[in-house]
């Protein structure tokens, strides 16, 4: 698994940017609330500032070192108190309505990504798919999509946020004394900016090192609970314990780096405040020595600084889990703009079946050739054995059929029609699949069985379920089509499963029916029921049969003989 980056965290940041364009509305309402409640915040400080000037002058009787009145002494002291109650109500308010667009938006767009992720994944398989590892997959699904939603509720706005509030403020530092809003604007710049860059950069390939790590870990572990079973039964407990223990223990090492990180950023940014609040009093005590700036300068000036950091601070703090949350975002763009080895077309309709042929194909898997200019036809209403060694491109074959790949070489028909250019849609419809490993969905086993005629009615499955010699055996269990199969069908055997994915095909009724190995993990019985069934259920259907054994080949109309083709 890559270790770094492959682009820029600002590239990523932007084409995440990119997905906010539908609420942009919204997004401007929540930096706007977040803008204002901010000032609220930091002019509760300067108020007070200001009723501490006026207090002085009226206590006095003097005016401030400038010979101005000044603000606070136009209020009196309940004005004061109200005023500052009200920024309080209306800081707290403010906030609220913006943390409160911040997450509508954050959850609207994770819904949004995580369809366009699911809608990529369908794109990618099974070409891309095949042979991946899935636990990766599912934290790109889970947890990095999850790690988004800190993306969009606390990093977009509160950047715009610290930037038109910093503005306000270097204005306003401005007013007391022109070279002190310069000293603002560094300050800003320094804590908003230049820090949290620093460390952005220096946690970049730590982040997607733990992102990929913590990928491989979900990857291990999913691998451990499916072999649950053999892990036991061969006394691999311990070993494979001290694996997870060890892949465990390099996570928390990847997680201390960035913890070292935050650390630092953290020391690096008070200290800076620290440096830049007292650096501005002393700059304006310095001026008031020298007569160009009033006491009140130096107090209003000092107590902003000192108040204003709040926005710049939240956008430093960001960098603390930035780096992560890149690496998310890297992960997550990776797989949307990841191409599909095979596209779906919408080309030519095909709505009736006339047979199939496969003239000169050629095909390998990467570099390794299954297939050198092989050909076969198969006759409409007839049924097609294949028979072969394994590794001889049988189920190949099949899926060359399926177009789940393209020839390299040569061309694959249906209805005289290349499957290259066949409407996707009416090329499924046509073909009726069963692998050699029925994936069954935690669910029950009607819905199971529906999977191959979604909406199909109660009848229509049960009547599937008889062709596949699987309903005696359903009505034997206490709630009948309503059992629960359990995680990958774990409740049922090879077999049980093995009949559940031909019902699926016989409720499909496609007229051209793909069955690879379908009596593989049945005993003599079951699958001479099923063979019958399929020669009284045949119609006029076209089937091809993928087998080893000699007694399924006994249906075929036609045997092929796969050798090393």
């Amino acid at each position: 698994m890559e270790q770094k980056n492959r682009r820029k965290g600002i590239v990523i940041m932007g084409q995440l940017i990119g997905l906010v364009k539908p609420l942009l509305p919204i997004m401007c309402v929540a930096v706007l609330l977040g803008v204002l409640g901010y000032l609220c915040a930091i002019f509760l400080t300067i108020l007070a500032g200001y009723g501490l000037l006026g207090g002085l002058v009226n206590l006095t009787g003097a005016e401030t070192a400038t010979g101005a009145g000044n603000f606070g002494s136009m209020l009196t002291p309940g004005a004061l108190a109200a005023l500052l109650i009200l920024l309080a109500v209306l800081r707290g308010v403010l906030h609220y309505g913006e943390q409160y667009c911040n997450h509508f938006i954050a959850f609207k767009l994770l819904a949004i990504i995580r369809h366009r992720v699911f809608a990529a994944l369908r794109k990618l398989c099974p070409a891309k798919l095949e042979g991946r590892d899935k636990g990766n997959l599912i934290s790109i699904i889970t947890s990095d999509i999850e790690l988004l939603e800190v993306f969009y509720a606390h990093t977009i706005s509160p950047i715009a946020i610290a930037i038109l509030t910093s503005l306000v403020m270097v204005i306003f530092v401005g007013t007391q004394y022109p070279a002190a809003g310069v000293i603002a604007l560094a300050g800003y710049l320094v804590v908003g900016a230049l820090i949290p860059l620093r460390n952005g950069k220096k946690g970049a390939i730590d982040g997607m090192e733990f992102r990929s790590s913590f990928g491989e870990l979900n990857s291990f572990l999913l691998d451990s609970l499916r072999g649950l079973d053999e892990t036991i039964q061969y006394d691999r407990g311990k070993e494979r314990m001290e694996q997870i223990d060890a892949r465990s223990k390099k996570l928390g090492q990847v997680q201390k780096k960035l913890n070292r990180h935050e650390a630092v950023q953290s020391s690096l940014t008070n200290m800076v405040i620290l440096l830049f609040s007292f650096g501005m009093m002393f700059f304006m005590l310095w001026n008031y020595e020298w007569g160009v700036a009033g006491f009140d300068n130096v107090l209003i000036a000092t107590i902003a600084m000192m108040g204003s950091f709040g926005p710049v601070v939240a956008l430093s703090n960001l960098s603390n889990n930035l780096s992560q949350t890149l690496a998310s975002g890297e992960r997550v763009l990776s797989l949307l703009e990841e191409e599909p080895q095979i596209t779906e077309v919408s080309g030519e309709a095909a709505t009736q079946f006339e047979g199939a042929d496969v003239q000169n194909v050629s095909f390998a898997y990467e570099n390794e050739p299954i297939l050198k200019g092989y050909s076969v036809e198969f006759p409409k209403g007839k049924i097609v054995g294949i028979h072969g060694a394994s590794g001889s491109g049988k189920s190949t074959l099949l899926k060359l059929l399926m177009r789940f790949w393209d020839t390299d070489g040569g061309s694959v028909s249906l209805s005289e029609k290349n499957v290259k250019r066949i409407n996707t849609t009416d090329l499924r419809n046509m073909e009726s699949f069963v692998t050699q490993e029925t994936y069954l969905f935690h669910d029950s086993i009607a819905n199971n069985i529906a999977v191959g005629k979604p909406g199909a009615s109660r009848k229509e499955i049960i009547a599937a379920a008889k062709k596949a010699s699987i309903y005696d055996f359903i009505m034997m269990l206490p709630r009948g089509y309503d059992t629960q199969v359990g995680e990958l069908g774990d409740t049922l055997s090879g077999g049980e499963k093995q009949r559940i994915g031909i019902a699926r095909a016989f409720l499909h009724d496609a007229p051209f029916l793909l069955l690879d190995e379908p009596t593989s993990n049945l005993d003599a019985l079951n699958e001479g029921i099923i063979l019958k069934s399929l020669q009284e259920a045949r119609g006029d259907r076209t089937v091809v049969l993928v087998s080893h054994r000699t007694s399924t080949m006994k249906l075929a109309d036609v045997v092929v003989e796969m050798e090393n083709c």
